[in-house]
């Protein structure tokens, strides 16, 4: 079935009637009072109607977006992992040996020199410690941006990519108010805390950050999962530290131990069994440490 639409604005040059037709079949661009043909080929400047790997819906002709979390920014070519020809038919195996070749060396020309072989090594391990750590798109693009901003200050040189790389991550959780410990990323990516905590001063320094101070309650929930506490001493604890809050009493203090010693005099509060210990295991903060926030909270609840 012929698919056409008259152009009213467009003028014949042959009878001077303003019936010009468009068929979107043939592309063809003629008059459709005398019948003269203006073009034979016109540019379709629609969605694409073939449909690739299946993708029946999607019509569009954009790909996938940019990133700055691919070292190549999404931009390369990539040859896929499917043999086969244009048809389904399985390619041939002297055929299928050429391919894997080409693909093998196209994946090791991408990366040209010494620096973004480090970048491309370094991005795909946040990609692997952004499913350990359970962390969102945008912390993992922050990250993948500072370590960016240090490769420019050329602060990789003889330095840890592992280290870098989870001091990146461990600024991003900070920048956007994430509640991961260093700890926690010191042990998803299998590396000390004390390299780790090195790295994050030197990039804290070098680049400038400037880092929002972190708030105790979102320390709450993650705390309290792992302990295993009702819902109702996680509410009273979150009412204990907005009470501190308003005192001035979390300016400067750590804010998972802030958290962790909410958290227990809620329980203490709440006859919960819970003791200093477990959560000191929950929340990885010392009890030494909740014993001293406590000392201060304890006037909030009296």
């Amino acid at each position: 079935m012929r698919e056409l639409s008259i152009i009213p604005s467009h003028k014949c040059p042959s009878c001077g009637k303003r019936r010009i037709v468009t068929d979107q079949n043939t592309g063809e661009l003629f008059c459709g009072t005398c019948g003269y043909v203006l073009s034979d080929r016109i540019e379709d400047t629609g969605a694409e109607w073939r449909s690739f790997s299946g993708e029946d819906t999607n019509r569009s002709r954009t790909g996938s977006g940019t990133s700055i979390t691919m070292h190549d920014m999404g931009l390369s070519t990539v040859i896929g992992p499917a043999n086969k020809d244009s048809t389904g038919r399985p390619l041939s195996p002297t055929i299928k040996t050429s391919i894997d070749r080409l693909r093998t060396w196209d994946s090791r020309t991408q990366a040209h020199s010494s620096s973004d072989r480090n970048l491309r090594h370094a991005l795909n391990e946040m990609d692997k410690m952004k499913d350990k750590l359970a962390l969102a798109d945008a912390v993992v693009e922050k990250a993948a941006y500072i370590y960016r901003k240090a490769m420019e200050k050329k602060l990789v040189k003889g330095r840890s990519i592992h280290g870098l790389v989870a001091a990146c991550l461990y600024a991003a959780c900070r920048n956007t108010e994430t509640p991961r410990t260093l700890d926690d990323i010191a042990e998803g990516i299998n590396v000390r805390r004390k390299d780790v905590a090195r790295c994050y001063r030197l990039i804290f320094r070098e680049l400038e950050l400037k880092m929002p101070v972190v708030d105790p309650v979102k320390g709450i929930s993650r705390i309290a999962s792992k302990a295993d506490l009702t819902e109702k001493t996680k509410r009273y604890a979150v009412t204990i530290l907005d009470k501190a809050k308003k005192m001035g009493m979390v300016a400067g203090k750590d804010p998972m131990g802030m958290a962790a010693a909410a958290l227990y005099l809620a329980c203490i509060s709440n006859d919960e069994a819970k003791s200093q210990k477990d959560i000191s295991m929950a929340s990885g903060v010392t009890e030494v440490t909740i014993r001293n926030r406590c000392a201060g909270l304890r006037k909030i609840i009296r």
